[in-house]
């Protein structure tokens, strides 16, 4: 049917309450960010989440889609063993996206874990408190080059206007790891390509940025760029805040 929805989200587990405990307070813009983008969500009654995660699938030179049928958050290795939620997968979406990749030599992994890792289950958490009938798709970056990752994102974007669902798209990822100025002033630049719907620019942020690597996001961020590059959207940035050396954003694309 359409894309109704596009964001970017960071995914520290302390924004999770029986994780972060004290911490939390310096996470405040972030937290009140992410409830604003939770509304915003909700107005859009998406059938469908696609969750672009660092943290999802472990391939090299491939992408992964999670088509496993129910999802559960886990934040065991965090020493959280409350925090539970679940969340209905969509295999059958997932099935198309793997027989369009073979048509279009893309390389797509189909895997099935039910546990999902934390850079989709703390925006989750967040953004699904009113949309539990809302199917998720978990999807995995490679190590592949920019220009990869866009054409990812445009292909995903035929596959998304072909669905008779609603589809919002959640581009999950920290920014930049690296404390201090040079930091921020990546975090400033990243940004600032958003805003001004820079995808040329944000393609050559890894050839002139060597510690882009540090950026949890980019990649993350590079799909989602594929999948609007054809659409009309202004990037509103919600927050941003680094209280511990890395950077956190939380923005809303307007479609």
């Amino acid at each position: 049917m359409a894309l109704v929805f596009a964001a970017i989200t960071p995914h520290p587990p302390i924004l999770i309450p029986t994780i972060g405990k004290d911490k939390l307070e310096a996470l405040e813009k972030t937290k009140t960010a992410l409830e604003q983008l939770e509304q915003d969500l909700y107005i859009t009654k998406p059938d469908l989440i696609f969750i672009i995660s660092p943290h999802t699938g472990a391939f090299k030179n491939t992408f992964t889609i999670n088509a496993h049928t129910e999802f559960e958050s886990s934040f065991d290795t965090f020493g959280d063993l409350v925090t539970k939620k679940s969340w209905k997968g969509s295999p059958d979406t997932g099935a198309v996206i793997s027989h369009e990749s073979h048509k279009h030599d893309i390389p797509v992994r189909l895997i099935s874990e039910p546990k999902l890792d934390h850079g989709s289950a703390v925006p989750l958490l967040y953004l699904t408190n009113h949309l539990p009938d809302t199917k998720v798709i978990p999807i995995g970056y490679s190590e592949g080059n920019p220009k990869d990752h866009v054409s990812f994102g445009e292909f995903l974007s035929n596959i998304i206007a072909n669905q008779e669902k609603r589809i919002a798209v959640i581009a999950s990822g920290d920014l930049s790891h690296e404390d201090k100025d040079g930091g921020k002033k990546l975090d400033e630049k990243i940004l600032s390509i958003l805003e001004n719907k820079n995808t040329v620019g944000a393609i050559n942020l890894e050839s002139d940025n060597p510690n882009i690597e540090n950026v949890c996001a980019y990649r993350s961020l590079l799909i989602l760029l594929g999948i609007i590059k054809e659409m009309e959207y202004t990037f509103k940035e919600y927050s941003y805040e680094a209280p511990f050396g890395v950077g956190y954003a939380v923005g809303n694309f307007m479609l």
